[in-house]
């Protein structure tokens, strides 16, 4: 069974700064869940913000898959359990599915105003009820878990994590969720493709960390390894990750990330790479500068 999880937000919205195809067309997408069917990737990643991912998802046919998807929670819901309860059915109708493998909360900070207890507890209560196996959160700062995990217990944390990111490790949070049975699952292996691009391509806005680029570059043509390789070799080597979350445009990408796998290269040390500034690692503020 694969280490790889399929993430899933191109199937529903043109998404990644190294994405020249735009979002993923639907012969592309039977295509995508066939291949990851026949290699055993048995994790699919979605969310109810990806656009119409899941609606796609349930035309292309994924029952046989442990799909996780995340949710975010609005402020000041009335009824909170009836809305989670029906956010679930909603979910489940679009990828025709029975039920999830897990759900996790997209903006984890809902957690920590006046209704983190009542959705702690209606997170609680669809697990129990069966309609999740799982629960958890999906955080950008690893720092935002010493907040979190008081008001929810959880049982999956997805979080970054890259060549560049180190977070989730330097902080001490990856040990301390494996040792309490938390599943981990890391996304943003590629930065948003931005890992894997050539250094002439690489956006000006970003050669500012030109010195990272320079160092990465020469160190792939050094050791004779592809972009592609580097940046995988190094999460799943980590025998605390569970899951690594790929998004792809295509089923070649997608066989390509399978044949590394396969073909793992031998651990190369990539920690020159490592930064905390947030205007690199978090994509989310790259529309800042």
């Amino acid at each position: 069974m694969s280490k790889i999880a399929l993430g899933t937000v191109q199937f529903g919205v043109d998404y990644g700064i190294a994405n020249k195809l735009g979002k993923v067309s639907l012969s592309e997408a039977k295509k995508i869940i066939s291949f990851a069917k026949k290699y055993e990737v048995n994790t699919i990643d979605t969310a109810n913000a990806y656009g119409d991912s899941e609606t796609v998802l349930g035309d292309v046919g994924v029952e046989d898959f442990n799909i996780v998807t995340k949710l975010s929670f609005p402020l000041n819901v009335d009824k909170l359990d009836n809305w989670l309860k029906s956010q679930i059915e909603e979910t489940c109708d679009r990828l025709r599915v029975d039920a999830l493998y897990s759900v996790l909360i997209h903006n984890p900070s809902v957690l920590l105003g006046k209704d983190g207890p009542a959705i702690s507890q209606a997170l609680k209560k669809i697990k129990d009820d069966g309609i999740v196996r799982k629960i958890g959160v999906s955080v950008y700062d690893p720092e935002e878990l010493v907040l979190i995990t008081p008001v929810l217990n959880v049982d999956i944390v997805q979080t970054p994590l890259n060549v560049i990111d180190r977070r989730i490790i330097s902080t001490g949070w990856l040990k301390r969720l494996k040792d309490s049975g938390v599943e981990i699952h890391t996304r943003s292996a590629f930065l948003q493709g931005l890992l894997l691009m050539n250094r002439q391509d690489i956006p000006e806005k970003f050669e500012r960390w030109s010195k990272i680029w320079d160092k990465w570059h020469h160190f792939l043509e050094e050791q004779k390894v592809t972009p592609l390789s580097a940046c995988l070799s190094y999460p799943l080597s980590l025998k605390e990750v569970d899951r690594v979350v790929v998004g792809v445009d295509s089923a070649a990408q997608l066989s390509d990330i399978v044949e590394v796998t396969q073909n793992a290269e031998p651990k190369v040390d990539t920690a020159f790479m490592t930064s905390t500034d947030s205007k690199l690692i978090n994509p989310s503020l790259w529309n800042t500068f």
